[in-house]
């Protein structure tokens, strides 16, 4: 085997290599969509705010938590969806079924459950007007 043979056999390794990292360790993220935000009326100080939240097939969410005031309702739209709030167990969610989050409760796991299908869903969150923050990262 020549030198330069051997050359462009440990190039093109090297370059298929780097190439298939960034796909591997890359890691997809939901996209949040505001669909409102209204004070609420007659609850002074209070305000109702709602999220579509989009996940690519094998999206998932950082692990979070929400306002300190944040009640979260949320209704799976499409697609399927894992969840768990506190250290409750990992529950698989189906288009058309929902589940609660009372406040300062910790969302270590929010999901897209299917690597080939699109899932998404609805967050509507009661919430102190002046927590403008809905959702804080867990260290």
């Amino acid at each position: 085997m020549t030198y330069v043979r051997w050359m462009l056999m440990v190039l093109s390794a090297t370059i298929t290599v780097a190439a298939a990292v960034p796909a591997a360790v890359e890691q997809q993220h939901e996209t949040v969509t505001l669909a409102f935000s209204h004070a609420v009326p007659n609850m002074p100080g209070k305000s109702v705010t709602a999220v579509f939240v989009d996940y690519p097939p094998g999206a998932a969410s950082l692990p979070h938590r929400h306002a300190p005031t944040a009640f979260v309702y949320a209704y799976v739209l499409s697609g399927t969806i894992e969840s768990q709030v506190d250290d409750g167990p990992v529950r698989v969610l189906h288009a058309g079924e929902s589940f609660y989050e009372a406040p300062g409760s910790r969302h270590p796991v929010s999901r897209n459950a299917s690597s080939s299908e699109p899932a998404r869903m609805l967050a509507v969150f009661l919430v102190d007007t002046v927590d403008k923050k809905l959702t804080v990262p867990l260290k």
